[in-house]
């Protein structure tokens, strides 16, 4: 019992790390905060790295267990082997022994070739096992075998194999409980949890929400050019108070809506936005104290990165367009704020067009969008909108007819230089003609 006593003592000595270290560290891997819980845990990863016991990483969805294996491989002797990363609940049932362990040929329908697992690909190196809790009972046993001896064997064989491989786990729901209803091996909790790191949650990191907040919109501002947001006092309070259910990874979801829709292109006349309480209560859902954070729930990954990235892009080029149709409309002649056009491609994902893109309905017809570009003032004499709402001074086709001209005329029939300037390209402006001479 003393020399536990000593150990524990002796370790927790080992783990304390000076704040330029630290710093250095979450520079490394791109972690922000200083609350004094996360601090501990990253202690913890750098004291325990060159050593080859299993870790047990505990903590809510979204948090960012993710860091610690990474940090542990990284300062580890096993840095230049292989380091993998395994959602064991994104893996069905039926695959999961083969996804850790490997198979034979003909071992089961869809067994075309032998497959090597990630036990035996990662040989001398890490594996991360994330939502361990998730492991069936059967492959439970068979990963207790492998921490203990190194021994596996392939579905489908009889051969034994062996593999070096040092395995940090992770879950989000209380691993002693699952033990308590009989649906994970107590032997096998206790081997995973030779060192516990727990990473605590959001709302239990105050002062560091506003900070991460800040570094969202950041990053979120220099990727599209946007003003960067930045909260009022009140707005900050209120960012505080709410319990973040799905942690970090809710946060940077909220700060890059908030600066997609709320944000405005970056000028000579600004490059900051500030709102209130007000403006960001629209983004924060409604705080039920009674409900509590859920093991299934993954917020923010119903909906893959390249996805949501199409979906902001699109957003904000909605925007444009209905700040264009607006300028057009009341004739006020007003710059409108440029945006790169983005298209879809077959995968779903925003693209830049290249010079013949433009967009299209299902009928082949213009977009607004293929009009973005600089309002032409059609000069004091251009009719304006009267009491009687004259529909013809309404007109966006004439307003487009007018505008082409007004465009070749400037630069003497140059349809290259005309296009560029209405900020479409040469083919749709050849068919804008073709249109207004059959007119």
């Amino acid at each position: 019992m003393l020399f536990l006593i000593y150990f524990s003592l002796l370790f927790l000595t080992l783990c304390i790390m000076t704040n330029q270290e630290l710093q250095s560290l979450k520079n490394k891997f791109d972690i922000i905060g200083n609350d004094p819980a996360l601090n501990r845990a990253l202690e913890i990863a750098v004291a325990v790295a060159p050593t080859d016991l299993t870790v047990l990483i505990s903590g809510e969805s979204g948090v960012g267990k993710e860091n610690i294996p990474r940090i542990i491989h990284q300062n580890s002797r096993r840095r230049t082997g292989k380091y993998f990363a395994i959602n064991c609940g994104a893996i069905p049932e039926g695959t999961i022994d083969s996804e850790l362990f490997g198979h034979e040929k003909g071992s089961f329908t869809g067994a075309v070739e032998m497959r090597k697992g990630y036990f035996e690909e990662a040989d001398g190196g890490t594996l991360f096992l994330d939502e361990i809790g998730e492991l069936p009972m059967p492959s439970q046993a068979k990963l207790l075998r492998v921490l203990q001896s190194g021994e596996f064997i392939r579905v489908g064989s009889s051969k034994v194999l062996k593999t070096d491989v040092r395995v940090v786990a992770a879950t989000n729901v209380n691993l002693m409980h699952a033990v308590s209803k009989g649906k994970f091996r107590e032997d096998l909790y206790y081997r995973l949890n030779a060192v516990p790191i727990m990473m605590p949650a959001l709302r239990e990191r105050q002062d560091d929400i506003h900070l991460l907040f800040r570094k969202f919109a950041s990053d979120f501002s220099e990727k599209y050019g946007m003003a960067k947001v930045s909260l009022a006092p009140d707005a900050v309070a209120l960012l505080k108070s709410y319990r973040w259910p799905g942690n970090i990874r809710q946060l940077k979801n909220v700060a890059e809506t908030v600066s997609a829709l709320e944000s405005e292109k970056i000028s000579s006349r600004t490059d900051r936005f500030e709102i209130n309480a007000e403006v960001l209560a629209r983004y924060i859902p409604k705080d039920d104290p009674n409900m509590l954070p859920v093991k299934s729930a993954n917020i923010g990954e119903t909906v893959n990165p390249s996805e949501r990235e199409a979906i902001i892009r699109m957003i904000y080029q909605l925007r444009q367009e209905v700040d264009y149709l607006k300028e057009v409309v009341l004739g006020t002649g007003t710059p409108v704020r440029q945006l790169p056009q983005v298209q879809q491609s077959h995968a779903g994902v925003a693209q830049e067009p290249g010079d013949d893109a433009d967009w299209q309905d299902a009928e082949g017809q213009e977009m607004p969008g293929t009009w973005t570009g600089k309002v032409i003032n059609l000069g004091e004499g251009a009719a304006r909108p009267a009491d009687n709402h004259d529909e013809d001074s309404l007109s966006l086709q004439k307003a487009g007819s007018d505008l082409i001209r007004k465009a070749l005329e400037k630069y003497k029939g140059n349809r290259k230089l005309a296009a560029a300037e209405l900020g479409i390209s040469e083919r749709t402006l050849y068919r804008k003609l073709k249109s207004i001479d059959n007119e």
